[in-house]
């Protein structure tokens, strides 16, 4: 299984080109049993059949695409059939008010059907949960490229749960029991106590949404007499993740200056960063400069430079042979800067993959092997500043990066190896 950080646009047509979704509130509630692979597939199914939700009584999807929104790169179908059984055996219910103010309760599966021939994924929804799920007075906006950055289901529910309050900053106070529903584990006697439920739900998915998503959340608590009883969360935008905002750029995409960004190679998430931070006249500007110089090797980080201030096109007045030569070598030595500048963004972002990927295969143990592997990797470890920068941080240690990385890939063949090829 590979994670990404996007979704390849040029892959996807009709309402599947739309990065956010559609998902009711009640639909969110009582979601929570799902796992995490469960709850990606749900929202993009629900993404592919919105706009004809109501007009048609079943929906398809090539399998592959299916595949690549949810993050999930291997050919393996099992995985993916398991996935949408788990999501026709679950049962969804909803207490909501109607239009005329009169209380409804309903309940149904959150698929009627699904199966997959020729490479094709067919499915349905109950008329009634179909109806549920389109109506447009409550609803939450999951953005499908944040929720592939998750690998927990705890984290992903509760993002799901915390983002539609971000504009009132605060989710309210939920009743411990509704929020261990909210979370899918209410039926489990173990995070009945709430030591156990703070520990392994709570502070995990926390730290989750606030290094994931576009939000920042801090769990507040509220006793009677000396036992929780209820759990609110406060909201606020996450400042540092900004680039994963619900509006999805259709404004900035539908621009000329856009298309010719992305014809020069530029990605579209810079793209998309240079006209909001530039405006489109200046990068358009940049770009009629750049497109005009002979011999540049690295386009992009030429226009980058140029962005940036290192240098500025030349004015009306013809410039001398030297003059041009001398702008020519400052260019080029701008764009191997912002060419090194861009590796070096690479191996980091290599490496935070990496780490993620050591985090989520960790994750995958149960207690007796997370237990072994620490001890194991510990007794490699020579320097005791090495095992104690180990004990502070586990497998977070940037001291023994290298260490931990050959560990994982000799317990883990070819884990990396979704992060290498990116």
């Amino acid at each position: 299984m590979a994670m990404q950080d996007s979704i390849p646009r040029e892959r996807l047509t009709g309402p599947l080109r739309r990065e956010s979704v559609k998902k009711n509130v009640a639909a969110i509630h009582v979601s929570g049993k799902l796992t995490l692979l469960q709850r990606k597939l749900s929202n993009v199914l629900l993404l592919n059949a919105y706009d004809t939700l109501i007009s048609q009584p079943k929906h398809r999807i090539d399998a592959r695409t299916l595949c690549l929104m949810i993050g999930y790169n291997s050919n393996d179908l099992d995985t993916l059939r398991d996935a949408l059984r788990g999501l026709a055996e679950t049962v969804a219910e909803w207490d909501m008010l109607d239009e005329k103010g009169r209380q409804e309760w309903g309940v149904s599966s959150l698929l009627a059907y699904a199966k997959l021939k020729a490479g094709v994924c067919e499915y349905a929804y109950s008329p009634a949960l179909a109806e549920k799920l389109h109506d447009p007075k409550v609803f939450a906006l999951i953005n499908l490229n944040i929720q592939r950055r998750f690998t927990s289901g705890h984290g992903l529910a509760l993002y799901e749960n915390c983002y539609r309050f971000v504009r009132t900053g605060s989710t309210g106070w939920w009743e411990v029991e509704i929020f261990r529903r909210l979370m899918g584990v209410d039926d489990s006697a173990y995070y009945e106590t709430f030591k156990h439920l703070n520990a392994k739900v709570i502070k995990p998915a926390v730290e989750e949404v606030n290094r994931t998503s576009n939000i920042e959340i801090t769990p507040e608590l509220r006793k009677t007499g000396r036992a929780v009883s209820h759990i609110r969360f406060r909201i606020k935008e996450n400042k540092q993740l900004a680039m994963f905002d619900i509006d999805d750029g259709a404004a900035v995409r539908a621009s000329g200056t856009y298309g010719r960004l992305i014809a020069q190679g530029v990605s579209d998430r810079l793209a998309r960063q240079w006209i909001q931070e530039h405006g489109e006249e200046e990068v358009g500007r940049k770009l009629d400069y750049v497109s005009g110089q002979a011999n540049v090797r690295s386009p992009v980080g030429y226009l980058r430079a140029a962005l940036e201030g290192n240098f500025e096109p030349p004015v009306a007045e013809a410039p001398s042979e030297e003059a041009r030569e001398a702008a020519a070598r400052r260019a080029e030595a701008a764009a191997k800067k912002a060419a090194e500048e861009d590796a070096r963004l690479a191996e980091r972002d290599a490496r935070r993959r990496r780490y993620e990927a050591v985090e989520a295969a960790a994750g995958r143990r149960n207690p007796t092997q997370r237990d072994s592997d620490r001890r194991l990797f510990m007794s490699r470890l020579e320097g005791e500043l090495e095992r104690e920068d180990f004990r502070r941080f586990g497998w977070k240690s940037a001291l023994n990066a290298s260490a931990i990385f050959a560990f994982w890939e000799e317990m883990q063949p070819g884990l990396f190896d979704a992060v290498e090829a990116g």
